[in-house]
């Protein structure tokens, strides 16, 4: 009989892209599997899952908002009914569906997604990228079969007899990236004989990242260096006629990389915030990188994630509120010292996982035949 799943989560690339790798994972045990999507309306999600390939339906659904306006006060008033209306709608999903188990990756549609899938007696398992667990990750934690986890120490949050060490997803396409590939290069129309700069501040960008990228653009101009820099959409629409003016055969503003394998494939030198999904994929690509933290992640997990790989000599951490003063610099240092990229690429390699797909497809293939 023909399997079918649910996979359930999204907001940033961070949730989105190892939901995805669980699917394409799924797809290569079990061709003929139905997969469908549940997401958030008005999230990137809707755009991102079907432009791979996969059904996906959309809930109307949002987080707490922490401001004390007029308009967010009225928001946060209003959530709980539409969570209410939000569950109805899921069940409705998952009744139609009939999956046989239910995959969340964290976001806000997972949460009445796995919640549903619950109620209705479906099996589901966690997908949790974080050293430190969200709120939707930490109340489903008690009706999941397994949680599959990428750091130590989680058993202060979830149930120890539930927890299975995975690591994180990462896109096949990535694991599979060949180094220094001429069609990247041609790709992006770059020269492979020129160092390539790759800045990237997660899927819907970093403003600190950014404001440092415009300020020092000039700059690494002048040294012949290539630069390839995600924006992030929101801020690409803020940007300059002038700043973009600047884009050269050298330099290049995107708002956001699909094609991420040749973008890792080109780089000598990265810099990236230190969400859970990118600290995976850069430690799979081994390339020298400088991590800035985002300061506000839950329990600042981010500067712990980048912490881990300082500790093996394997990356560089810049604290946000010094990226101003410090990141360009370290950055031209870097990029010019190839003794200590040599070190730190090598040292970054030695903390892949790239087998967590296989595992994770694995406890979901174990859960469906029990």
């Amino acid at each position: 009989m023909k399997k079918r799943f649910i996979i359930s989560g999204g907001g940033t690339g961070g949730h989105i892209f190892p939901a995805l790798a669980i699917a394409n994972g799924l797809k290569k045990a079990i061709p003929d599997a139905d997969i469908l999507f549940i997401g958030a309306n008005g999230k990137m999600e809707m755009k991102r899952v079907p432009e791979a390939g996969y059904p996906i339906e959309g809930l109307d659904v949002y987080g707490i908002n922490r401001s004390f306006s007029p308009k967010a006060v009225l928001s946060n008033i209003k959530l709980p009914f539409l969570l209410l209306k939000t569950l109805r709608h899921a069940k409705e999903i998952i009744r139609n569906f009939n999956p046989d188990m239910a995959i969340g990756v964290g976001g806000f549609a997972s949460g009445p997604a796995l919640k549903a899938a619950n109620s209705l007696g479906v099996p589901t398992l966690l997908q949790e990228q974080n050293s430190y667990p969200g709120v939707t990750n930490k109340i489903l934690a008690k009706d999941a079969k397994k949680i599959c986890v990428a750091y130590d120490g989680l058993d202060k949050y979830f149930p120890a007899d539930k927890i299975v060490m995975t690591g994180n997803p990462i896109r096949a396409e990535i694991l599979n990236m060949k180094r220094k590939d001429d069609k990247a290069y041609e790709c992006f129309g770059f020269s492979k004989d020129k160092k390539t700069i790759l800045v990237v501040g997660g899927s819907l960008g970093a403003k600190t990242i950014n404001q440092c990228m415009e300020k020092g653009l000039d700059l690494l101009d002048q040294m012949g260096v290539q630069v390839l820099w995600q924006t992030g959409e929101l801020f690409y629409k803020t940007i300059s006629p002038e700043l973009l003016a600047r884009q050269n055969e050298r330099i290049k503003i995107v708002p956001f990389i699909k094609n991420m394998n040749d973008a890792y494939s080109m780089a000598d030198v990265i810099v990236s915030r230190a969400g859970a999904l990118a600290i995976a994929e850069l430690c799979v690509v081994g390339v020298p990188t400088i991590l800035v933290p985002f300061p506000y992640a839950a329990e600042d997990h981010q500067t712990k994630n980048a912490q881990a790989l300082v500790d093996k000599d394997a990356a560089i951490l810049i604290p946000d509120n010094q990226a101003e003063s410090k990141l360009m610099n370290q950055l031209l240092a870097l990029i010019q010292d190839e003794t200590r990229c040599k070190t730190m690429g090598d040292n970054i390699l030695k903390l892949a996982k790239p087998d967590a797909i296989d595992l994770i497809v694995k406890e979901i293939l174990s859960i469906c035949q029990d």
